[in-house]
């Protein structure tokens, strides 16, 4: 295998390519950015220093990858974006290196879909098998479970928490946690309306963890009770055995930005 660049591109040669990286018209990839096996820039793409981007990734027209944060706190320093495999980069997105003071590294995982204009702040850190859709936004430090998909349009405070499996619906404002394997949706009023059931069903998970997961709503928002009695219910019954129910009802416990209820 090798490296096609096409000559209207700008590559430092600071930057490390891997064999079978094909580098379209028009990108600019700075000094220090690393780029692995199988990766392809279509064209007008932009990776920035201290980038280091997986195998077999596809980044399309326009996006920004790797520029520096969006944080008037951000001296300089030679934080980083890590980019798993197999991830498709859409246009006009924008992934930002991390901050000195917020752990220095953005990272992303494996397999994720980011459509067209999605932005992914810095700090963050969002898992694989993940969607970010059409002009979806994470500010800040904000952390992203596997298997989460973050509506259309859809904007994610900072520091807050999105878990795994998790759906958001399009034009949806979080500025709390959002519980994994649920749907939370809503444009004034954020709410989470129970198991994201045929979600969970095309992911292959058992019928029985889907009816365990949605008795564990049911009795968290259905039931009148206050959040730690309905938590030490849930406890009681042993709801925990199933792991998914364990980690909705961890996950519930260690927010701190609060979570949005049912």
């Amino acid at each position: 295998m090798s490296i096609e660049i096409h000559p209207s591109s700008v590559v430092s040669p600071k930057a490390d390519l891997a064999d079978g990286v094909v580098i379209g018209p028009f990108c600019v990839v700075e000094e220090d950015a690393r780029i692995g096996r199988g990766t392809r820039l279509r064209s007008h793409v932009v990776v920035g220093p201290h980038t280091e981007i997986g195998e077999d990734n596809v980044l399309y027209p326009h996006c920004a990858v790797g520029m520096d944060p969006q944080d008037l706190k951000y001296q300089g320093g030679a934080t980083r974006l890590v980019v798993g495999n197999r991830n498709t980069i859409r246009e006009n997105c924008t992934l930002h290196r991390g901050t000195e003071h917020g752990g220095g590294i953005t990272r992303i995982g494996d397999d994720n879909l980011m459509q067209v204009g999605a932005h992914m702040g810095h700090d963050c850190q969002v898992g694989s098998q993940c969607i970010l859709a059409h002009q979806s936004s994470l500010a800040g430090h904000v952390s992203v479970g596997d298997g989460a998909i973050i509506g259309a349009y859809s904007a994610v405070h900072q520091f807050c928490r999105v878990g795994n499996h998790a759906f958001t619906g399009a034009y949806t404002v979080l500025t709390m946690d959002v519980l994994p394997f649920m749907k939370t949706v809503g444009t004034r009023e954020v709410k989470s309306y129970g198991v994201n059931t045929l979600g969970l069903q095309r992911k292959g998970f058992p019928q029985e963890t889907i009816e365990a997961l949605s008795h564990a709503h049911r009795v968290l928002f259905r039931r009148q009770l206050r959040l730690e009695e309905a938590l030490q219910k849930l406890d009681e019954e042993g709801a925990g055995k199933v792991p998914e129910v364990a980690y909705l009802l961890q996950f519930i416990r260690e927010a701190e930005r609060g979570i949005h209820r049912g």
